[in-house]
């Protein structure tokens, strides 16, 4: 109940519960221990699904001078993973809008604004099947006991 009330909050524009709100979501991130930066590469999860690049971007201008702004899509779909990776200039940059906008909202959404890891290597595909193949060409039929009708 006290849920439902908090959300009608929300929805009508309430400044202090949304403040307490966002601050309950800051606490998630903030209060564990988030590694300094060591590139000026973010990482942002908890994006709409209509979030764009352009959005991306505009959100995190105001912190300085940006690299790139991409949000990852998915090829089927056409739309957004959900996450997306912000570069700047310099680090100094990176932290001030990690700091800056990290457990707020965009699109409607909460984001969370972490350091941006290598990426990992994959391992290598599996060797293509084997063909038990003749010289000749023909085939065996690895089906027992089938008669064909």
């Amino acid at each position: 109940m006290a849920f439902a009330s908090a959300f009608r909050l929300v929805l009508r524009g309430s400044s202090t519960t949304s403040m307490s709100i966002r601050s309950q979501f800051g606490s998630i991130r903030l209060n564990s221990t988030i590694p300094t930066l060591a590139s000026p590469k973010l990482f942002v999860s908890g994006l709409s699904r209509s979030t764009t690049d352009e959005n991306l971007y505009n959100a995190f201008a105001p912190f300085g001078r940006l690299v790139e702004a991409k949000v990852i899509i998915d090829r089927a779909s056409g739309k957004s993973k959900g996450f997306g990776f912000i570069t700047y200039e310099a680090v100094e940059e990176a932290e001030k809008a990690r700091e800056g906008m990290n457990a707020k909202f965009l699109d409607g959404w909460v984001i969370f604004v972490d350091p941006a890891r290598p990426r990992e290597a994959r391992p290598p595909p599996p060797p293509p099947p084997r063909q038990d193949a003749f010289p000749s060409g023909f085939t065996t039929n690895k089906t027992v006991g089938w008669i064909g009708s």
